[in-house]
């Protein structure tokens, strides 16, 4: 990990840990991609105003969202199936989160459940995603699991009515892991180390599907799990999931300003401006197209956070001008896990916190809080 200078060059070498079908898991969108392309494209459509000749020592990237303080505009996202990038991995990246002094949200597809994780972590903030179930009684398990777990805000999942054609995933046979074929284990067995470090006692689970008797095996829970999903969910939903839950509530998955202030009014305490990596409708918007209209519509009202094709440290100063709170990573930090373990997520975050803190010295600025107070007048549309 030594010749990692940047989060591309963690990818490179997640690629070479890891076996094609979990690589091109994390790395892959929907249908063309053509969203999850975009997501890292659409960056570049935006400048930073750069100013010179101020005083920019002392710089402060510590910042507030979701009610409490962290030493860097940024939280760990919840992905699913993390546990198969690196033994134990949502142990490991909430361990190196906490190192950070940032957040990590646990996946309701995790490998490890969210109590063994706030359990060997009692000190750092951790989140929980939820997706409702058409099973009632069992989301009111899933919510009591977190709550109990200390979760200290649910974050409700709400792009995943259906889940569309995820090519990489077809041909690889993902979703047919229950019973790999001679092709998948020969893929697995060319990768020892990923053997020796996540499989040596047999395929992971998931966690919450174990507990909850949706079968055995990854995949075969995976397909239980999601195939509960109710995409009949509607605000009605966010409004009893609000009186339910009494912790921070923040509703993952939103794109259009109208949905943003529906959030306010169900009495939400943030939101994520999300496209789900662009593995759910292709050719939705890109995140940081969306962020500033959504930011607007919101105004005060509560915590923007937005995360989807976040790679370089001036593309989280970019969130923060057009109003995020916060930016929340999926692949960089998984990408990490699978390239050095809990090091490798450390990096990651190490990575983007240098370039951010880079970042604000040129554009002469002190803090993440003189440009989040600079707002829009930092950027132009390029």
């Amino acid at each position: 990990m030594k010749d990692c200078h940047n989060i591309e060059d963690l990818r490179r070498l997640a690629e070479r840990r890891l076996p094609r079908i979990f690589f091109d898991y994390v790395d892959g969108g929907s249908n063309s991609e053509l969203t999850r392309a975009a997501n890292e494209s659409d960056f570049a459509r935006w400048r930073l105003r750069q100013h010179v000749l101020r005083d920019v020592s002392g710089r402060d990237l510590s910042t507030s969202f979701l009610g409490a303080g962290h030493a860097l505009p940024l939280m760990l996202g919840p992905l699913g199936f993390l546990g198969m990038c690196g033994r134990r991995g949502e142990v490991a990246a909430a361990r190196a989160a906490g190192r950070a002094g940032v957040p990590s949200c646990i996946s309701a597809f995790a490998i490890r459940p969210i109590d063994e994780v706030t359990r060997e972590n009692p000190d750092v903030t951790i989140y929980s995603q939820l997706y409702v179930l058409q099973d009632r009684a069992l989301t009111e398990v899933l919510i009591a699991r977190a709550e109990a777990a200390g979760a200290k805000a649910l974050f409700l999942t709400v792009d995943t009515a259906v889940t569309p054609a995820r090519e990489r995933d077809v041909r690889n046979g993902f979703r047919n892991l229950t019973r790999p074929t001679l092709r998948q284990w020969a893929n697995m067995l060319s990768r020892p180390s990923w053997c020796r470090d996540v499989i040596r006692d047999g395929m992971p689970e998931v966690g919450h599907a174990r507990a909850a008797g949706f079968g055995r095996g990854v995949m075969e829970q995976a397909g239980n799990l999601a195939r509960q999903i109710d995409p009949a969910l509607t605000w009605a939903d966010v409004d009893w999931l609000r009186r339910r839950w009494p912790g921070k509530l923040v509703i993952k998955g939103i794109l259009e300003p109208e949905d943003a202030r529906r959030a306010v009014d169900a009495g939400a305490d943030g939101i994520v401006v999300s496209n789900h990596g662009g593995r759910q409708l292709d050719g939705a918007s890109s995140t940081i197209m969306a962020l500033p209209a959504i930011a607007e519509a919101v105004g005060a009202g509560l915590d923007v956070l937005v995360d989807g094709g976040f790679r370089r440290g001036w593309h989280i100063a970019l969130a923060l001008a057009l109003g995020a709170s916060a930016v929340s990573i999926g692949r960089p930090y998984a990408w990490g896990l699978a390239a050095g373990g809990e090091a490798g997520v450390a990096r990651a975050i190490a990575l983007l916190a240098g370039e951010l803190d880079s970042t604000l010295a040129l554009m002469g600025l002190r803090s993440v809080a003189a440009l989040r107070a600079a707002g829009r007048s930092a950027v132009h549309f390029n």
